[in-house]
């Protein structure tokens, strides 16, 4: 599979990535068998990059990650996790409960954060870390918490640094004004959405800073059947959006293309992503994944999208050498 370097670190990932978070959350408890197996299937497709972070399952997806890479040798594979948030058992209750989400950007917050992670991944180290949604809190986390990610980066403990956001206007402000690696932009730069190709995309390929891409399928609408249950940013897909969802999928229709092989291929076009990391939550899901993202893709669609209004005349697309 094609890797891609995270900025100037040397450190490589798998243009096809494996996001964790489904695999924590919406794989149930008595159900670890098959997101073992999810894991498992990723890797043998040849994805190499893995994310994931504390709070994707309360720390499930961490454990469940680790467990399923549990005796491949650790140059083999790259991953990343996050910090910002803790996960703190509830006290004074006579029976077992889920850990509380406490948000800490202090230097003692970051350590134990990762130490934390490190012990649910069962691993030595992890190769990227990212700062998880400082959204609403710029000033504690570029204070406190992106200087001892830079000190932990120059010590070699980990390879790069970044954050990992929703929103692409406070995205750009820490590709300006932080030494980031890569920056993990979630649903902001899909099919869909394109609202972070203006500003922020360019800013980061002018700076260097890698971009990979989180939520390819806006919440799942992109790799659906576009029905009225369709999923948009975390919530019921609205009608405008499901509608233009629907035209994109008439265009992928036309030249024979599922609709999630376009979405995938799409972001990976801007020469700023260095990968884009869909979630699974079964085996199935994985191989569709890694068929979709080598579908061939003819040059025709995407000049059709454009011309439709579907794509921003301005969005750099794959190019076809068939």
């Amino acid at each position: 599979m094609e890797t891609r370097e995270i900025g100037g670190t040397g450190l490589h990932v798998t243009a096809l990535g494996f996001g964790g978070a489904p695999v924590g959350n919406d794989i149930a408890d008595g159900e670890e068998d098959l997101a073992i197996a999810t894991v498992q299937r990723s890797y043998e497709s040849g994805t190499r990059f893995f994310d994931t972070a504390p709070i994707y399952g309360l720390g499930k997806s961490e454990r469940r990650i680790g467990r399923a890479l549990a005796g491949i040798p650790r140059d083999q594979f790259v991953i990343c996790t996050k910090v910002g948030r803790l996960l703190q058992t509830r006290s004074g209750s006579s029976r077992p409960a889920e850990p509380d989400i406490v948000f800490d950007w202090s230097r003692d917050g970051v350590m134990r954060s990762l130490d934390e992670s490190l012990g649910r991944l069962g691993m030595d180290r992890v190769d990227i870390a990212l700062l998880h949604g400082p959204d609403d809190y710029y000033d504690v986390a570029i204070g406190e918490a992106y200087p001892v990610l830079a000190e932990l980066r120059s010590q070699g403990v980990v390879t790069a640094i970044g954050a990992g956001m929703n929103e692409w206007e406070m995205s750009a402000r820490f590709a300006r004004e932080a030494d980031f690696d890569c920056i993990l932009l979630a649903g902001r730069y899909t099919l869909l959405d394109q609202s972070a190709l203006a500003e922020f995309m360019p800013l980061c390929e002018e700076k260097g800073v890698s971009v990979i891409l989180g939520g390819p399928y806006n919440s799942g609408i992109l790799a659906s059947d576009l029905s009225t249950k369709a999923m948009y940013q975390y919530v019921k897909a609205p009608s405008e959006i499901l509608g233009r969802a629907r035209r994109i999928g008439s265009v992928c229709d036309r030249y024979e293309v599922p609709l999630n092989a376009a979405a995938l291929q799409f972001g990976l076009a801007h020469p700023a992503v260095a990968s884009t990391i869909p979630g699974a939550r079964s085996p199935a899901e994985v191989e569709d994944n890694a068929r979709a993202v080598s579908h061939p893709v003819p040059d025709a669609l995407w000049e059709d999208l454009k011309d439709e209004g579907l794509l921003d005349q301005i969005a750099p697309v794959p190019v076809s050498f068939a």
